[in-house]
């Protein structure tokens, strides 16, 4: 069956928004995209100190300006002396600014409750997918027999499994349980593992915590037993950890992989080989355009570190600008800094409206008939699953079309809003979702809501 993919539900939205910008009429003023996890992009605006001390660095010049808070100066003078050129036009190092890299391990540490952190383990990278890459180089022989296998979640962002099929290697899918608020059951790990027996060898685990798009937090219970997993069958584990800063549910709490295993202590704390990541993009800062992220490593041999080091020099180093970012997301403005009030006033708004923007979808989606949300714990997404009646699947099977596809084009046809469909996940066979982004102003997601309500409702009448 030939497929309509994701690429083209976007370029569709690109000639709705031209057609409104004609004053094409149509049912809604504007397009809702919230297919991306990027809060800026869905209308959460950028936080005031770190704009302020970017354009600070860009152009020094403003610093002679009394609009400035002091601190903000101060920030901006120490970050450009730590530039070899004094600019953010220079090189950095291949792992980044080395103070900066410094000031990584210490967050770590701190984050960890204690747990050391070398700053020889950290690599700053253009993005934490771009440092995920490059770990699976470092993994994969694209030239033995049987190929090299990675388990990865299902659901998983595609980019991840793009990446894996890229370098010549097999996704090995172990699936979520929906059921259980998309637990992390070991058990499927073990029958994910058995399943790749005469087609690869599995060499790594890949885990996303908080998820994406499940909005899983896992527990540490939970985390133990992957753990332990990896140890037994010899795994390289690898932590996406990018919405650390970004959980909800009320009894979850985040926990890093890192500090699970140094709290399970030796062997296992001194022999599971791990890299973990996170990145600017993500949590409250949300400066996705400004390409930053890191990848900490952790129990590897020291020959592998050098092969790492070379891998990341090929492309030089992470945009300076970028660097800066991460640096302010791991040290905020302290209370009694002139910064501190507004900074804490805007992410504390931040919080708010993402914790009632999660209470409202729960609510609001729970309550159409045949779609069902679990829980959103944590993440950026909410991932509802559809139960489309068989007459909207058969319409779909003649437009060539997988059904959630089908659905999410409908959706932005008729009432105006991008989602993505979850078959750009992958997902259990015989089930069907959509992913949208909870990471916008209140009045957004209500007008969504309202419109999501309104399409499905007719929908299910159109396809009874």
């Amino acid at each position: 069956m030939k497929q309509l993919d994701y690429s083209a539900l976007a370029r569709r939205a690109n000639q709705i928004k031209e057609q409104l910008r004609q004053k094409v009429k149509k049912p809604y003023k504007d397009v809702i995209d919230v297919s991306w996890g990027d809060p800026h992009r869905a209308g959460v605006k950028p936080l005031s100190f770190v704009r302020q001390v970017l354009a600070a660095c860009l152009y020094p010049q403003v610093m002679s300006s009394d609009k400035l808070p002091v601190d903000v100066k101060q920030r901006a003078q120490s970050l450009l002396k730590e530039c070899v050129g004094g600019g953010v036009g220079s090189y950095t190092a291949t792992a980044g600014i080395s103070e900066i890299v410094h000031r990584v391990s210490e967050f770590i540490t701190r984050r960890d409750g204690g747990v050391p952190c070398h700053p020889d383990n950290i690599y700053i990278s253009p993005g934490s997918q771009w440092a995920l890459q490059n770990i699976f180089k470092v993994l994969v022989n694209g030239e033995v027999s049987p190929r090299t296998g990675v388990l990865i979640p299902v659901p998983c962002y595609s980019t991840t499994s793009l990446s894996i099929v890229g370098l010549g290697a097999v996704t090995v899918p172990y699936h979520l349980i929906e059921e259980q608020g998309w637990e992390l059951q070991v058990e499927e790990l073990q029958r994910a593992l058995e399943s790749a027996k005469g087609v690869c060898n599995p060499v790594a685990l890949y885990v996303v915590n908080p998820g994406n798009p499940t909005g899983l937090v896992q527990s540490r219970k939970s985390m133990q037993e992957v753990i332990r997993f990896v140890s037994e069958k010899r795994l390289f584990l690898l932590a996406d950890e990018v919405y650390q800063d970004c959980v909800y549910g009320e009894e979850s709490k985040f926990v890093s992989y890192k500090k699970v295993l140094a709290e399970m202590g030796p062997p296992l704390s001194d022999t599971v080989e791990m890299a973990s990541f996170h990145s600017a993009s993500k949590g409250f800062i949300g400066e996705c355009g400004l390409r930053c992220g890191y990848v900490e490593l952790v129990n590897l041999d020291p020959a592998v570190l050098k092969y790492i080091y070379n891998l990341f020099s090929i492309d030089s180093c992470a945009p300076v600008l970028g660097q800066f970012a991460l640096d302010l997301m791991i040290n905020p403005p302290k209370p009694g800094d002139p910064s501190y009030p507004l900074y804490s006033e805007e992410t504390q708004h931040i919080r708010t409206t993402l914790a009632r923007n999660v209470k409202r979808v729960f609510e609001v989606v729970n309550s159409l008939p045949g779609v069902s949300c679990q829980p959103v714990k944590g993440g950026a997404f909410a991932f509802p699953r559809l139960q489309l009646p068989p007459k909207a699947i058969q319409k779909a099977k003649e437009m060539e079309m997988l059904p959630d596809l089908f659905y999410s084009l409908k959706l932005l046809e008729e009432a105006g809003v991008l989602v993505s469909p979850g078959c750009e996940y992958g997902q259990k066979e015989g089930t069907h979702h959509i992913r949208f982004c909870i990471t916008t102003p209140e009045d957004t997601m209500e007008e969504l809501l309202r419109r999501l309500t309104s399409f499905h409702t007719q929908f299910m009448k159109d396809f009874s």
